[in-house]
């Protein structure tokens, strides 16, 4: 009699997320949507009672967003939501230009035809919102792009730091208010940036990447110094 069990495979161990990483997650849903605006004080009494958990895994899944960068500790003074300064959102563009030209490198690398069909099919999204002058479809689709890219390229770190990238990318646009009057030429870029991949141009990804994020800094710095 054979010992099928010897031969069998150990099975992989179920991965659950954590208390603290579902109460960062919660938070972090939270900032995106512009519910807990720049400069709130975090209470965590009323957050406890909010999300229904102790203390305890409260405070480091709040922590975990402290390290991303999302909050700000003060000694004596508490715990708050970063101010999204036009500063800030410059220096974080700059960071997100860093990570999204790597992701597209990594694409060109491998198969961008692919690539540039799932981001085109955004693009077209993003063009039927802004017929229908639908400007928080339009955001969200610009999102979505963005997302996609950098998952596309199978690179699970820059994906990690473009989750809090674009975290504070929503929370500039709720901050700062942009205005986008021309949708047209938002749809432009992104559909552009999709084509070069069609056409397994990387030189023209890069380029067009850059002028993007010069054009978005542009969009939510305007006004405000």
């Amino acid at each position: 009699m054979t010992n099928a069990g010897a031969r069998a495979r150990p099975l992989k161990p179920v991965v659950r997320q954590s208390t603290a990483a579902m109460i960062a997650d919660s938070v972090r849903a939270a900032l995106e949507r512009g519910d807990l605006p720049p400069g709130t004080q975090l209470g965590e009494a009323d957050l406890a009672k909010q999300l229904g958990v102790s203390r305890g895994p409260l405070r480091e899944g709040l922590q975990r967003l402290t390290q991303e960068g999302l909050l700000l500790s003060i000694r004596n003074r508490g715990l708050f939501v970063i101010e999204m300064t036009p500063d800030r959102v410059r220096d974080m563009y700059v960071a997100r230009q860093a990570v999204e030209r790597a992701a597209a490198e990594q694409i060109h690398l491998g198969t961008p035809e692919e690539a540039g069909a799932q981001l085109m099919e955004i693009t077209d999204t993003m063009s039927r919102t802004a017929e229908a002058d639908d400007h928080s479809g339009v955001g969200e689709a610009d999102i979505a792009f963005h997302d996609l890219l950098v998952r596309l390229a199978g690179s699970p770190r820059l994906s990690l730091m473009h989750r809090t990238l674009l975290t504070e990318t929503r929370m500039g646009i709720h901050a700062l208010d942009p205005t986008y009057e021309g949708n047209e030429a938002r749809v432009a870029e992104h559909r552009g940036i999709a084509q070069s991949f069609l056409d397994r141009d990387p030189a023209a990804t890069d380029r067009l990447l850059q002028l993007h994020m010069a054009d978005a800094v542009e969009r939510l710095t305007a006004d405000h110094g």
